[in-house]
């Protein structure tokens, strides 16, 4: 397996624009709505240390055990999630899978647009790709997750 590379020192700019993003986007934004998108999205994304940093700071910010450990299977988990929640998580989903071929389908920004405003859809819409952006730095420099 080849050396991670440190971004924070091979590339510093870009770290710190990804700081001064990473900021911007949760602005507005439920703390604990958003550890669950960045947590959603991680999993899917397979990030083992942006999984391991936010399941932790879900559960420093109160989140219970259950909704974390449920959170793959969102879905099929009830009334566990509000209906917000699953906007969110369901538009988490559909951003972070985007491939050739698909695109963020009408019904699932319009079950968003529902529960946001359009100041917060917007800074949703940020954090998601927000997210996905530490997880791709993670997963191709190869950080490791620091176990808690």
């Amino acid at each position: 397996m080849t050396n991670r590379i440190d971004l924070a020192k091979r590339a510093p700019k870009v770290y710190r624009a990804m700081i001064a993003l990473d900021a911007a986007a949760r602005e507005g934004l439920d703390e604990q709505l958003a550890e669950l998108v960045r947590i959603r999205a991680s999993q899917l994304n397979h990030c083992a240390y942006c999984l391991n940093m936010h399941t932790a700071d879900a559960r420093m910010g109160g989140e219970s055990e259950a909704r974390i450990y449920l959170l793959n299977a969102w879905e099929e988990a009830g009334d566990l999630y509000t209906e917000k929640e699953q906007a969110a998580l369901r538009l988490t989903e559909a951003i972070t899978v985007l491939s050739s071929h698909e695109y963020v389908n009408d019904d699932v920004y319009e079950q968003a647009a529902k529960h946001f405003g359009e100041d917060e859809l917007a800074q949703l819409i940020a954090l998601i790709f927000t997210i996905n952006s530490w997880n791709r730095i993670a997963v191709s420099t190869r950080k490791k997750p620091a176990v808690r």
